[in-house]
This record gives structure tokens, C-alpha cells and sequence, in this order.
């Protein structure tokens, strides 16, 4: 917390809150970057390296589907 002084020398309290994912941000960045090496180096065309781009973005989603196909969920 701290201690601001205002121009009639009274103190007030200011609190301030962040919030944010950190880690989860971090794994989900480096991911993206993996899956754009990934399907880019695999691309033999620009249509192929453009949906490659477009299957990075959603690379979680995919393997979460993945998972529950596996599991038979």
C-alpha cells in the first residue's frame, strides 16, 4: 500500500491491485512460438504456411480435443 500526500497535506491510502495469468501467458507464449516453428517448417506452400499460422493460434484447443478423443470423454 502506499502513501500518497494531497495538496492539503492530508495522507490518503492508495492500493493498487494487478491481476494477471503470468505463468499461464508464459507456457501459452512458447507454445505459439513452438507450433509456428512447427507447422511453418512442415509448410510446402503459402496456403499451407497460412494455415499453419492459423493452427498455432489454436493449438490449446486442439490438444484438449485430442486428450478427450483419448479418453473417450
Amino acid at each position: 500500500m502506499a502513501n500518497e500526500t494531497t495538496l492539503n497535506g492530508q495522507q490518503s491510502a492508495k492500493q493498487k491491485v494487478i491481476q494477471r495469468g503470468g505463468a499461464s501467458e508464459a507456457v501459452y507464449g512458447l507454445g505459439l512460438i513452438g507450433a509456428l516453428v512447427y507447422y511453418l517448417s512442415h509448410a510446402t506452400s503459402l496456403w499451407l504456411g497460412v494455415l499453419g499460422f492459423l493452427k498455432a493460434i489454436v493449438w490449446p484447443a486442439m490438444l484438449i480435443y485430442e486428450v478427450f478423443r483419448m479418453l473417450n470423454m
